[in-house]
């Protein structure tokens, strides 16, 4: 097994492998390593550039079409066999000099994560900075991760932490949340170098900033709910289910009392909530039903044990 895997998710940076994977060489020069490149459905040289690099450490793993980032990276995440496994962009913004030193962090402080924070952002403010605050400020409140920059790709697992989890949709901002869930709570962070990009385009644009807040509802239901589904569906079908039948008990003493109730707007709201509580604790059941065969299917355990000592030995 190799000291560490370097996971590199590229789409169209043929300009960027080159360097890249110069500075990747020189930064680890000292380390058993593997460097993994994860083409992403590149449609220009990039593959052609990855394969001119001809050094043993190096591989190159293509995938059939673009599938996104968080799939490249899970995939990337897959393939990796070292102790310790880094993320790193592929358009040369993050620095491989920086890695060594978060690889060591990790193995002193036996972190579980060592996260990048990009101290001085050398990206544009509307497009990029702006909207990676709000998205950090809202997925730290939602979540209770505090970490300063989530979407930091710059990171260093341990081979069981990163291993435990899977990247789905838009995930990858999500790492540190998904490692808690599964257990990983040792993660720290600190400040890393950042570029502005000299090569090619950058793939990111504004639209990603509602699927962020889709994947944060996603987040916010499993850290909370993720074992006891029927809590929320449930309590959300009870409190819709209670409005019902209250609107409904009051158009029926309106009509012993000799009102007309027929047509009035209260009435279907009234029939809607009842139905609608009836159906979300419907839903919270079957929820219920697909979790427990989540975990006895797989035999998955509700938990993770981080180590057993044996006391009273010398």
């Amino acid at each position: 097994m190799k000291q560490l895997s370097v996971v590199i998710c590229v789409y169209n940076e043929e300009l960027n492998i080159r360097p890249l994977s110069e500075q990747i060489k020189a930064a680890l020069k000292d380390l058993d390593y593997e460097a993994i490149f994860v083409d992403d459905g590149s449609t220009d040289r990039t593959c052609e550039e990855v394969k001119a690099i001809n050094d043993e450490h190096f591989l190159l793993l293509e995938l059939k079409k673009n599938y996104g980032q968080s799939s490249a990276l899970q995939a990337g995440i897959d393939a990796a066999q070292g102790e310790y496994v880094a993320l790193i962009d592929g358009d040369l913004q993050n620095d491989p000099e920086d890695i060594p030193m978060m690889l060591k962090m990790a193995i002193d402080g036996q972190w579980d994560m060592v996260a990048g924070v990009r101290a001085n952002r050398k990206d544009g403010a509307f497009l990029r900075k702006i909207p990676s605050k709000i998205a950090n400020y809202l997925i730290r409140e939602a979540t209770g991760i505090r970490m300063k920059d989530l979407g930091c790709t710059l990171k260093v697992f341990t081979h069981e932490a990163i291993k435990s989890i899977h990247i789905y949709g838009e995930l990858h901002r999500f790492i540190p949340a998904l490692l808690a869930l599964e257990g990983s709570t040792r993660i720290t962070q600190v400040d890393v170098n950042h570029r502005a990009r000299e090569f090619g385009k950058s793939k990111y644009n504004l639209s990603r900033t509602t699927r962020v807040f889709s994947d944060l509802v996603l987040m916010v239901f499993f850290k909370k709910y993720m074992q006891r589904p029927m809590h929320f569906f449930g309590g959300i079908g009870i409190a819709t289910l209670g409005i019902g039948f209250l609107i409904n008990f009051y158009l029926l003493i309106l009509k012993i009392l000799g009102n007309d109730i027929w047509g009035k707007p209260i009435l279907i709201l009234g029939m809607i909530l009842v139905m609608g509580g009836i159906q979300f604790m419907t839903i919270g059941i079957m929820a219920e039903i697909l979790m427990r065969t989540y975990y006895e299917g797989q035999n998955k355990k509700p938990y993770r044990v981080r180590r057993i000592t044996v006391t009273g030995q010398k």
